[in-house]
């Protein structure tokens, strides 16, 4: 199988009929073979009667349900285990990441031979209390980690090569700290491509201070 294509969500009810079809026109225009793996994350919408409805149009989507919301790092956690492709790309379940990225993601853990490859919105749609928070938060874990050519650590939008997510494991808030993760597993390959950052269309942010305040934490424990 060329890939796996690995969206944890938590109430995402308005965007997965959407996102399934978009990521279903784009492997078949590039002939992937691809497995789509949701991981709900004890959402309290409708979003798993919307995930066994879109089973029954897409035979390539599995899903996994939590009983209650456990948190990015454990939905991703599983998901590595539960993968089988040959790359695995992540991303968000909000239609802010383009499923159009996949192909050249794809074709540089391929042909580049990246261990993995983490997404750049150099052009964001957020408001200033995301961005500066964000921009304080990656440029302390470049210096820290010595991954320096890296903007954006936590930016949902990945590529690995299937190696890599069998030989790390992610926990607690660790999902932000991927790269450094994978470095520290000795796949020091890393790379970065810009990618687009489209406006949210349905729902709201998950994103808050106290999620800035825990990553500036969880860096100063993994250092």
């Amino acid at each position: 199988m060329d890939i796996s294509v690995v969206i944890p969500l938590y109430n995402e009810e308005e965007s997965l009929p959407e996102l399934t079809e978009w990521i279903a026109k784009v492997m078949q225009e590039h002939k992937f073979t691809y497995e789509l793996l949701f991981i709900d994350d004890g959402s309290t919408d409708t979003s798993w009667s919307v995930i066994e409805d879109l089973k029954q149009q897409y035979p390539a989507l599995r899903a996994i349900k939590f009983r209650r919301n456990y948190g990015k790092s454990a939905a991703l956690n599983v998901a590595f285990e539960a993968a089988h492709g040959d790359v695995i790309i992540t991303m968000d379940a909000d239609l802010q990441d383009s499923p159009d990225e996949i192909p050249e993601l794809y074709r540089r853990i391929k042909e580049e031979k990246y261990d993995l490859i983490s997404g750049w919105k150099a052009k964001r749609y957020d408001p200033l209390s995301k961005t500066i928070p964000t921009k304080i938060y990656n440029a302390a874990t470049r210096r820290m980690s010595g991954i320096h050519n890296l903007h954006d650590f936590n930016c949902g939008l990945k590529a690995y090569r299937k190696e890599v997510v069998k030989n790390i494991e992610v926990y607690g808030e660790m999902h932000r700290y991927i790269p450094v993760i994978a470095k520290w597993a000795g796949f020091t390959k890393i790379g970065e491509q810009i990618v687009e950052h489209r406006a949210r269309k349905y729902g709201v942010t998950k994103f808050g201070m106290s999620r800035f305040i825990n990553g500036l934490l969880d860096l100063l424990s993994i250092f």
